[in-house]
Parts: structure tokens; C-alpha cells; sequence
């Protein structure tokens, strides 16, 4: 599982990617989470606003930061697909 956090060095999108972590240690998924920073990337997902959430390939947060819970649902749901 490839996990991403989109956006350019906020504090908002510092702390998506904290929890990123966090979310794959608590809940045992073998997954990398990777910082894209680089804004022509972010925009090839549609992204507007950061930061966001991409889960292999797809965007599954935008424009708000998602809670530890939320984002361990999201990456369970996407081991289970």
C-alpha cells in the first residue's frame, strides 16, 4: 500500500502526515507513507486545497485534516478492497 500527503509544507499537512504514520503503526498495515510536495503532482489528483489524502492512487481526503480514526478506517478499508 502506498499511502501519500499532499501538500506543500503546511502545518496542517505536517501533521496529515504524522498521523499517516501513526494510523499504518497502530492498525499493523504494511503500507509507505510518502510526502508529495511537488504542486504539479498534488494537481494531477484535482486537488485544490491541502492538504490531502491518497490512498494507492486515490484521493480520499481534500481540503481538511482527518482524525487519527478516520484515517485508520480509510487505510483499513483500503487493505480489505
Amino acid at each position: 500500500m502506498i499511502i501519500q500527503v499532499l501538500g506543500t509544507g503546511c502545518s496542517k499537512c505536517k501533521t496529515l502526515y504524522d498521523l499517516a504514520n501513526k494510523a499504518v503503526q497502530e492498525t499493523g498495515v504494511e503500507a509507505m507513507v510518502e510526502k508529495v510536495e511537488d504542486i504539479q503532482q498534488i494537481m494531477s489528483y484535482n486537488i485544490i486545497m491541502t492538504p490531502g489524502l491518497v490512498i494507492d492512487g486515490y484521493v480520499k481526503v481534500a481540503g481538511r485534516l482527518p482524525s487519527l480514526e478516520e484515517v485508520k478506517k480509510l487505510i483499513t478499508a483500503a487493505k480489505a478492497a
